[in-house]
């Protein structure tokens, strides 16, 4: 029998989802969509009639009339967690989570246990995970084919004007977005330790450069690993009049290798076997890549095995702690050492008026 999805949220991300899951309409029926403006979801759906789509603006109401199996939850960051609390408490139905999964570490370790004394299964998404050099470069890393890791190195520098945070009022907020780290390096830094383990410790300073907003659009850091490596970190949005490069590199005792593209879709360089780069590189056409519909295969294994799930839970909350510790860090100007899922004090507070804005209100 097909598992019935569904969407919250109608941007741009959800129409990506969409088409993806169309490789899958043998498993997957794309059923219902909500969002509170509803001409957004009169788009999808006239972009996609065959699938014959229905929308709401009350996603309760859809989950319950639709018999919803899963739902992907793709509303701005700071929603997530209120979403999938109310259809965790109210329906026993599957979740995916966009990036990031909720803002807050304590909140994410919260749905997870919730959901499973209901049994249910949250699926977060770290896309990037499936690209073709990324998984090259895993399975080379644990290999040692570049020795022993020393120096792993984030560079993000890409260009976010002031019309840009101006598009939506939780845009540049600590509440619903987070900055220059959360939104759009968020997948970098998972990458960071997906390929060279734990980090131990991090320093970091944030800064505002190039947009009034009252988040950071830039963040500098030191880090330290477990494994005894060093790395570094510069992600911004205040670069200028372009974006420049988003790259992560690993120097090993053995060798160099450099992830780059718009999503980390490209291996750039490869020292111990330089052909590997073009046959390890890919073509994105948007910056989603591939990766999602490597998601959704996982996520069919998953129900058809009923073991192997996408992320284990400890694997996504160790990613959002990363993700705060970097707060925290440039919020008490101090040197952080992980493993307390730190929380930032500032990322994710709360936010009423905005939060207001993404309620269904009978």
């Amino acid at each position: 029998m097909k598992k019935k999805i569904a969407f919250i949220g109608a941007g741009r991300v959800t129409k990506h989802h969409i088409n993806i899951l169309k490789k899958f309409h043998k498993f997957f029926k794309i059923i219902a969509i909500c969002d509170l403006i509803e001409s957004k979801c009169d788009e999808i759906i006239n972009e996609n009639k065959s699938l014959k789509i229905k929308k709401y603006k009350d996603y309760n109401k859809m989950i319950t009339e639709c018999e919803v199996d899963l739902v992907a939850i793709l509303t701005p960051s700071g929603m997530h967690y209120e979403h999938a609390l109310d259809i965790i408490k109210k329906h026993k139905t599957d979740l995916i989570l966009e990036k990031p999964p909720t803002l807050r570490v304590k909140n994410l370790e919260y749905i997870y246990n919730l959901s499973k004394s209901k049994r249910i299964n949250i699926f977060p998404v770290f896309q990037n995970r499936y690209n073709k050099a990324v998984k090259f470069l895993k399975k080379s890393i644990s290999q040692g084919s570049l020795g022993k890791i020393n120096i792993c190195s984030v560079r993000v520098r890409w260009c976010r004007p002031q019309r840009y945070y101006d598009m939506s009022d939780w845009r540049g907020t600590f509440s619903h977005d987070g900055g220059a780290l959360t939104n759009q390096g968020i997948h970098h830094i998972d990458l960071l330790r997906y390929l060279n383990g734990e980090v131990k410790s991090v320093k970091a300073i944030m800064r505002t450069l190039g947009s009034k907003i009252e988040v950071e659009d830039t963040a500098l850091a030191n880090l330290t690993f477990k494994n005894g490596s060093v790395g570094t970190l510069e992600i911004t949005t205040a670069a200028r009049p372009d974006d420049f490069e988003a790259s992560i590199s690993f120097l090993g005792s053995k060798g160099m290798a450099q992830l780059g593209g718009i999503a980390v879709n490209n291996l750039e360089i490869y020292t111990p076997n330089p052909k590997m780069c073009k046959k390890y590189s890919e073509k994105f056409p948007i910056v989603y890549g591939f990766g999602h519909l490597e998601l959704y295969k996982k996520i069919l294994s998953f129900y058809k095995n009923k073991k192997n799930k996408v992320i284990e839970k400890s694997d996504c909350l160790k990613t959002l702690e990363l993700l705060n510790s970097f707060y925290v860090s440039s919020e008490s100007n101090k040197e952080i050492v992980l493993g307390k899922y730190l929380q930032s004090k500032n990322l994710g507070k709360k936010n009423e008026k905005i939060s207001k804005l993404y309620r269904y209100k009978k």
